[in-house]
């Protein structure tokens, strides 16, 4: 990242004085997280929008690797733009009704919105996710492993 017009007023002007910035930002939030036990985290994802950005990084990191142990089931496959999978997610009816049902439910887990990729050997393209809840893709998971 480079320094923006609003950094360089704060007296920030090299990428290496933006870095150390950013740095320091990162761990003012992650103290404050741990402070609060990530309370605002968790409150943040129980909302639509903050439901959505998790479940785009979690597909992200599993794609690059991050979530070691299932890398191998994503390696090399496709991930559609942040930009396209929140408009994607945000304008689907499913999506709205499914957050209900699981908002409604007091968020149990097994009724969770969850993307599901329809044929795995292909990544997170529009044309190959539709929304489930997570105990249906759980069970499909487990279906497909066992063929």
């Amino acid at each position: 990242m480079r320094p923006t017009s609003k950094t360089v007023s704060m007296g920030i002007h090299t990428p290496e004085e933006f870095k150390a910035f950013r740095d320091r930002i990162n761990l003012y939030q992650r103290d404050k997280r741990e402070a609060n036990s990530g309370l605002y985290t968790k409150k943040y994802e129980k909302t639509k929008k903050g439901f959505i950005v998790r479940l785009y990084r979690n597909m992200k990191s599993r794609i690059e690797g991050v979530q070691k142990l299932k890398h191998h089931l994503y390696k090399g496959k496709c991930l559609m733009s942040k930009e396209d999978f929140y408009s994607w997610a945000i304008t689907s009816k499913k999506f709205h009704t499914l957050f209900k049902h699981y908002k409604d439910s007091g968020y149990l887990h097994r009724l969770a919105p969850s993307v599901d990729r329809i044929d795995s050997k292909v990544g997170y393209r529009v044309d190959n996710i539709e929304w489930v809840t997570q105990a249906v893709n759980s069970a499909r998971s487990t279906r497909k492993k066992s063929v």
